[in-house]
């Protein structure tokens, strides 16, 4: 390999392009260079650089949680005899001269970022290594294992050394071993699991040769390489792993022959294993064929009848049917983790602002909506979520029985209920109040007390809302939709819609649509 030790270099950029970029502008080990670290933001690369030790720091300067400028001052204040280069973009001028003051040996513009100049501001950085061997750092040796491997990973072509292939992996069949550790592991503990897993797989497996491939501070992908006759205790050693750690999820590939079949064996194959591991649990080493075949097909969410339950108070078949479906869309395994979370926090958001309209006091749930939405982001699986969102019911049908009772949200009830049923009718304050035998001026000051708004007020937002869902699903003329929400001077319709939504009813179908 090798013969003068590698300069080593750690990238920290919160944009993964970036990284990826720097990391295939060169050859790095053939010109003396090799990267042992990547990380989205200073908090990230001070636990990599205590990890890895580099000689070289290259970081932007504009990153989130910690940015470079404080970066690069907890960098040389415990590790001064790192040299760093910051990566900056025209308008940051003033950082930069910040940075400059804390230690930096020189700086690249991102615009002109390029090969040439990159190399150029790194044998600057060497020349001041304390053990500098500045242009002479260049090897001459063939591509190593490790650059070959993350160029293929990475999904770029690469021509390799077969015989040296051959060398380091000298058997004849190929497993990936995807990793997936807990989002609350630390740094340490990862590194532990990880040299916990191939030392015990070199005592294990006779004739083993393993590759440690890290994607992110979550992943980790090992290279298995053993004789095919080595098949069934690989997989016997992977579920003894899988079940004894239990903070991190596991999955297998079956065994390839084709070293140049890791990328893709990995993109099509390990990381939608990875992936799909959230809805399966409950299964310690999660392989091609445990997955079941027949993908259910999830119908869309009937939002609108829901919404309708909801408002009705008809909660128990609302959320019976939300039971019903999250129940079947929770073994729709394929749909993207984000995308199925999203679902979960979007329901809980309208069921709370649905009950904020109400005359209910849910300024708990309000207040508590924030931590299941937290909750639900480092929900580890698809069954947790389920949970999460179960328990979040349960505190609503709590609140909605203690509401019930009290005599004074009935009348209440029964108010709301009729204006909902009415609406389109010529409606007023007056006519409402001998309907249930109240004096006009106390049915005002009873509405105003126990509702967000006033009568007048209430009773257009609901003439609206409904005539906003005509004029999206309706093709009748708007003047003939304000007559059938009730309203029976044209303009004045047009003058309240404008009031509730900024825009005449015109320009909302035109947008919408």
């Amino acid at each position: 390999m090798a013969t003068k030790e590698l300069c080593k270099i750690v990238i920290v950029d919160d944009e993964v392009l970036i990284r990826q970029g720097i990391k295939h502008y060169v050859n790095w080990e053939q010109e003396g260079f090799q990267i042992v670290g990547e990380a989205s933001n200073g908090k990230e690369a001070l636990e990599v650089i205590e990890q890895t030790q580099p000689q070289i720091l290259i970081t932007d300067i504009v990153m989130p949680i910690m940015d470079g400028e404080e970066l690069t001052r907890n960098v040389k204040s415990k590790y001064p005899e790192i040299e760093i280069i910051v990566l900056s973009s025209f308008g940051e001028f003033a950082y930069v001269r910040s940075s400059f003051q804390s230690g930096v040996v020189d700086y690249i513009l991102k615009p002109k970022l390029d090969a040439h100049s990159l190399l150029s501001v790194l044998n600057k950085a060497v020349s001041k290594l304390p053990s500098a061997d500045p242009i002479e750092t260049k090897q001459q040796d063939h591509i190593s294992i490790d650059h070959v491997i993350d160029k293929i990973m990475s999904g770029y072509e690469t021509d390799y050394d077969a015989e040296l292939i051959a060398r380091v992996f000298p058997y004849d069949s190929f497993y990936l071993l995807g990793v997936v550790f807990s989002g609350n592991l630390p740094r340490v503990e990862r590194s532990q699991i990880q040299d916990r897993i191939t030392g015990q797989f070199q005592s294990f497996v006779a004739q083993v040769i393993y590759h440690m491939i890290p994607f992110t501070k979550d992943e980790t992908v090992i290279l298995l390489n053993v004789n095919k006759d080595q098949t069934k205790r690989v997989v016997d050693f992977a579920n003894m792993v899988a079940e004894s750690q239990t903070d991190s999820g596991f999955v297998l590939s079956d065994p390839f022959v084709n070293f140049s079949q890791i990328g893709l064996i990995y993109r099509e194959k390990v990381s939608k294993l990875m992936q799909y591991r959230f809805y399966f649990p409950d299964i310690p080493l999660l392989r091609e064929q445990d997955l079941q075949r027949d993908i259910p097909n999830i119908e869309p969410f009937k939002i609108d009848w829901f919404t309708n339950e909801c408002k009705q108070e008809r909660f128990q078949d609302a959320f019976s049917y939300l039971q019903d479906y999250v129940t079947s869309f929770s073994t729709s395994y394929t749909t993207d983790v984000f995308e199925f979370k999203s679902f979960f926090e979007h329901i809980i958001f309208h069921i709370t602002v649905l009950l904020g309209n109400s005359e209910y006091d849910f300024a708990e749930i309000e207040n508590a909506k924030y931590e299941y939405f937290r909750s639900i982001n480092e929900a580890q699986s698809s069954t947790e979520t389920v949970e999460i969102l179960l328990t979040f019911i349960e505190q609503v049908n709590k609140c909605l029985q203690s509401e019930k009772n009290q005599p004074i949200n009935l009348n209440m009830k029964k108010i709301l209920q009729y204006i909902e049923e009415h609406y389109a009718e010529p409606l007023s304050l007056a006519g409402v109040a001998e309907h249930f035998h109240f004096n006009p001026s106390y049915l005002s000051s009873y509405f105003s007390t126990h509702n967000k708004e006033g009568f007048i007020e209430y009773l257009n937002k609901v003439r609206i809302e409904k005539a906003s869902q005509l004029l999206l699903k309706d093709t009748a003329p708007i003047s003939e939709i304000s007559g059938m929400v009730g309203y029976s001077d044209h303009s004045y319709f047009c003058k309240v819609f404008k009031k509730v939504h900024g825009m005449s009813p015109s320009k909302f179908r035109r947008k919408k649509r």
